[in-house]
């Protein structure tokens, strides 16, 4: 689908990337990601998202802006204390691309609606802060065969990982974290504390990653990287990368066959 002059002019700088080029942003232009959780990670990944041309966003988080969110959470403004992250978040889409469809799903995700918050998208990029959803999440990536990416940070600390657990040769995050975490004790940033910019180096990086899926086979921009989680330390700085390997007892994508048989 080609673009129109204007998105032509407003994309130039991605256009002129090589590894972009014009077929990569008519692919972005028809992508439609998820993106699930609002907040520290959810914020900076929207906005890079949008600014990078994806053509449609569903946004599903359940909670309001609050004072303290303003810390690291950059889509919103003292405006937007008390609205809902996703209304609040759907104006700040509209004010800075009108050309972006928006839905929006004010609701708590957990295991028995998570499939159908996330069919039909390209991607599902997961930014929530505790275990137990993140897994449901997952759970109904790899049933629905939609690729996941996954961002988690705390303290100092982020992590993202690209997951296709649909595929025979590619773990999930179940395969990551095991099934201990069913649960939604998690600790949170208001009892460990988390520096702002860590929230936006670890949701800019994971729009990035997201952006290599859309682009795969439509560019040259690198690959899914999937299993491969890197890790981000905001004191050191450093980065480093791990891979992790697909659990053939995995209750969510591994083979039922081989765990039978065993």
């Amino acid at each position: 689908m080609p673009l129109e002059p204007e998105r032509l002019d407003r994309f130039a700088r991605n256009i002129i990337l090589p590894e972009i080029g014009g077929a990569g942003q008519a692919a972005l232009a028809g992508a439609h990601i998820a993106l699930i959780g609002l907040g520290g990670i959810g914020s900076p990944a929207l906005q890079y998202l949008a600014a990078a041309g994806i053509g449609r966003l569903t946004l599903v988080d359940d909670g309001d802006v609050e004072l303290s969110n303003l810390q690291r959470q950059t889509l919103y403004t003292q405006r937007d204390i008390g609205h809902a992250k996703p209304v609040a978040a759907r104006r700040w889409l509209a004010n800075f691309d009108s050309h972006i469809e928006v839905e929006i799903r004010d609701r708590r995700i957990h295991a028995g609606n998570a499939a159908g918050l996330v069919e039909g998208a390209m991607v599902v990029l997961d930014g929530t802060d505790n275990f137990a959803t993140r897994l449901a999440i997952s759970d109904a990536c790899v049933a629905m065969h939609v690729p996941l990416l996954s961002a988690a940070i705390g303290r100092f600390q982020g992590q993202v990982a690209a997951f296709a657990g649909h595929r025979p040769d590619s773990p999930c995050y179940r395969c990551y974290v095991g099934d201990a975490f069913d649960s939604d004790d998690c600790d949170t940033c208001a009892e460990d504390g988390m520096l702002g910019a860590m929230a936006g180096w670890a949701g800019s990086f994971a729009a990035m990653q997201a952006l290599r899926i859309v682009l795969q086979g439509k560019s040259t921009f690198g690959t899914p990287q999937w299993g491969r989680l890197h890790l981000l330390d905001g004191l050191a700085p450093s980065m480093r990368t791990l891979t992790i390997a697909k659990d053939p007892h995995c209750r969510a994508c591994g083979n039922p066959a081989s765990s039978a048989a065993e």
